[in-house]
């Protein structure tokens, strides 16, 4: 079911929009894609993002990609970002480095795709908008205690949230997780995640599925696609980084592996992909569904809340510990080319319904609220 509880969808565009915002983003993940189809949203409303970046320098194709965007200004760094090993002296001073950041642009507004920042002294309302965060991740991937550095986390996030002035989320499912996790949050907001249509489109249909994503990452769980490729009736297509940024790397033995593609370099392949396979443990929202959507794919999905909550009725949901229910649903979905046809049509038919236009209204709205004084701690 689509939830409506606490979502914004719709804003009044009759009032003035904020000139400039200083806004975070991580080119590590797909916050990064995220940032960019927001500002080209935002940018028809005249409103212009200073981009700050962290964690790791932009690549070729990112660089290329922001230049395109006329109303986003880059602020570069690679101080260490809050999820990674051992962090904190990095956060402190790229905090700093923010604060200079807003005295030296004096923006309307802060906003956060991340949370130790919020606690900072902000002259400007704050906005944190939680996309994921380490004990969630480790909840639904490792299902055992946090270990201790997780501690820490857990404070420095907590304090951010308290102090930030409003937190949205992409999903219920993310919301309530932070609420669980951390602290209550009365006034959290739902705001969907969107890619914009003329991206992405259906094509001519191929005997063959696709999967796209960290290979590394257990949360993603593609290692369980690759697990029983051999067994499955058509080929196996993965795109992304097999490489684990703390060094080593995945078995991706009986797949064709494409290794990491940019979005434009992606849309041909969702274009000719029939099934989209992502059995996730942990997807807060998930822009590569709704990519495969977009392109007519057929879904199957983890069976997880966040998942069942943006395409119940619309997919099939596999149990992320059962590789061989993935794989007897692949094969079932390979032979039966109405029911194939079918969920690519009911795909395609939920993914209108998170366009970038409702992205960027659920947006100004926020923006608004904060600039009206009524967000969550209206500290200011």
């Amino acid at each position: 079911m689509m939830p409506t509880a606490r979502s914004i969808e719709v804003c009044d565009i009759s009032v003035k929009p904020p000139r400039l915002i200083l806004m975070t983003a991580d080119p590590t993940g797909g916050v990064w894609n995220y940032v960019l189809e927001l500002a080209r949203g935002l940018s028809i409303y005249g409103v212009e993002i200073a981009l700050a970046t962290m964690g790791q320098p932009l690549s070729a194709d990112q660089r290329r990609e922001v230049a395109d965007e006329e109303n986003v200004t880059i602020y570069e760094s690679v101080f260490r970002l809050e999820w990674m090993d051992d962090p904190w002296a990095d956060v402190d001073e790229s905090g700093e480095w923010l604060l200079s950041l807003e005295a030296e642009l004096r923006p309307d507004l802060v906003h956060l795709n991340g949370y130790a920042h919020a606690a900072l002294p902000w002259q400007s309302p704050c906005l944190v908008v939680a996309h994921s965060c380490m004990l969630s991740w480790w909840q639904a991937v490792r299902r055992e205690e946090f270990p201790p550095p997780y501690q820490q986390y857990r404070k420095r996030v907590s304090a951010g949230l308290a102090a930030a002035d409003l937190v949205a989320a992409p999903s219920a499912a993310m919301l309530d997780a932070i609420q669980r996790l951390y602290l209550p949050l009365p006034n959290g907001k739902v705001v969907h995640n969107a890619r914009s249509s003329t991206r992405f489109r259906p094509g001519r249909k191929e005997e063959f599925i696709l999967s796209v994503g960290r290979l590394w990452d257990d949360a993603k769980n593609i290692g369980s696609l690759v697990r029983n490729a051999y067994e499955l009736p058509w080929p196996v297509y993965v795109a992304g980084e097999h490489i684990h940024p703390g060094g080593g790397s995945v078995n991706m033995e009986g797949v064709n592996r494409l290794g990491f593609l940019s979005p434009e370099a992606l849309a041909p392949w969702y274009a000719a992909a029939s099934v989209y396979a992502l059995p996730a443990r942990y997807e807060p929202f998930g822009l590569t569904v709704l990519e495969a959507a977009l392109s007519n794919c057929a879904l199957v999905l983890g069976d997880i809340p966040s998942l069942r909550e943006l395409w119940d009725g619309a997919a099939v949901f596999v149990d992320p510990e059962s590789p061989d229910d993935l794989q007897e649903e692949l094969c079932a979905l390979c032979a039966d080319r109405p029911r194939l046809a079918s969920l690519g049509e009911k795909a395609l038919a939920r993914s209108r319904s998170f366009t970038a236009s409702r992205m960027v209204a659920g947006y100004l709205a926020l923006y608004r609220e904060l600039r009206d004084g009524r967000g969550d701690s209206c500290r200011r």
